[in-house]
């Protein structure tokens, strides 16, 4: 990859990632890409999400569901918790994971322990339906009409 015309003077710098503290949190679904496995045996649908809500609003995680690989207990896992966030999202059938993508749901994030060379980290450890009659929830209304930009991708200011 060429960097000629890269000045590092004219771009913050990224912060170091924090784990996010154990627990549900209001988030959406930012991007989706399907990635080849390591051993290049299969492939997960890798996704990005983005919290929307509270204390780490902004603060991303990802999630990796391996629906394209030999191992069927991976595939099973995988098409389960598929099935969970669409559940979470009212996206029952999907044609494409940008379908799942700016839809309103709780993820629930636990922290996997520093290991070896490995710092600590957040996983995936759910979905579910976002409760819109909560006190934290998201202006469902503004984003299913589609009218205005979402919250979440509002800048501050």
């Amino acid at each position: 990859m060429d960097l000629n015309g890269f000045n590092a003077s004219d771009v913050e710098p990224s912060a170091p990632r924090e784990v996010i503290p154990a627990g549900w949190y209001k988030a959406v679904i930012t991007e989706s890409v399907e990635t080849p496995t390591k051993a290049q045996t299969g492939s997960y649908l890798k996704l990005t999400i983005q919290i929307i809500d509270g204390d780490h609003a902004g603060k991303s995680v990802t999630d990796r569901l391996n629906l394209n690989n030999p191992n069927a207990t991976a595939v099973d896992i995988a098409r389960r918790t598929l099935s969970a966030i669409c559940h979470a999202t009212g996206v029952m059938t999907p044609r494409d994971s940008h379908d799942l993508h700016d839809k309103p749901l709780m993820v629930m994030l636990k922290v996997k322990p520093k290991s070896g060379e490995y710092e600590a980290s957040n996983e995936v450890g759910g979905y579910e339906k976002a409760s819109i009659g909560s006190a934290r929830a998201v202006d469902a209304t503004a984003v299913a009409s589609g009218a205005a930009t979402p919250p979440w991708k509002r800048k501050a200011g």
